[in-house]
């Protein structure tokens, strides 16, 4: 369709979020399109997921800049100006981002958490809500801002939390419910109606 937001998608790993956006953005009325499929680890396998598709891919590696973050942020930087690119994904990239890149791509930069935010933000958040004895667990689309998972929230889609789960049941549920929010929600985005109505599967409180 005319008018489709360019997309980035941002990973480190596998890109199960990353399949799931790519399925959705075939769709001939999905007001965005991926372009562009970057990651900081050469051996991603979502980059060979993003070329089977026909999406171009790029690495830079993280590990030659050292400490050195702003740098190589710099470069990431660079190379989504280079392809056009207007949105920003995060899917299971496994950086935590300077002000450099935040505040490059405020207000175009977006998060999926594998929580209800702003309840177990960080990681191992499925052990965390078991442990805190939740019935309700599940995902959130966010924007990002300089504060972790503290960004505005785009969407969140609920999980019930069943007897007998352990962290790896739990998290299999809430990455099927990720599956559908970050679609929905990058259509939001894109079409510039993130915040006038909450996405699909969307909850309107915390439970925890």
């Amino acid at each position: 369709m005319s008018g489709e937001k360019r997309v980035a998608v941002l990973i480190s790993g596998r890109g199960s979020n990353l399949e799931a956006l790519i399925e959705a953005a075939r769709a001939p009325d999905y007001p965005a399109r991926i372009v562009l499929v970057l990651s900081n680890n050469p051996d991603a396998e979502g980059l060979d997921k993003a070329a089977a598709a026909g999406i171009e891919t790029a690495v830079v590696d993280h590990r030659p800049f050292g400490k050195d973050r702003a740098a190589h942020e710099r470069l990431i930087d660079a190379r989504l100006r280079q392809s056009g690119v207007e949105l920003v994904a995060l899917a299971g990239y496994m950086r935590i981002l300077t002000p450099f890149l935040v505040e490059a791509w405020a207000g175009r930069m977006v998060n999926i958490h594998p929580s209800l935010l702003p309840a177990f933000t960080g990681t191992d958040t499925h052990r965390r809500a078991l442990d805190a004895g939740v019935k309700l667990h599940g995902c959130s689309v966010h924007m990002v801002t300089l504060g972790v998972d503290e960004g505005p929230i785009v969407g969140q889609a609920a999980v019930p939390v069943l007897e007998g789960d352990d962290a790896a049941a739990l998290a299999d549920r809430v990455l099927a419910a990720e599956h559908r929010l970050y679609p929905a929600c990058l259509a939001r985005l894109a079409a510039g109606s993130a915040g006038v109505q909450p996405a699909a599967d969307a909850v309107l409180a915390n439970p925890a």
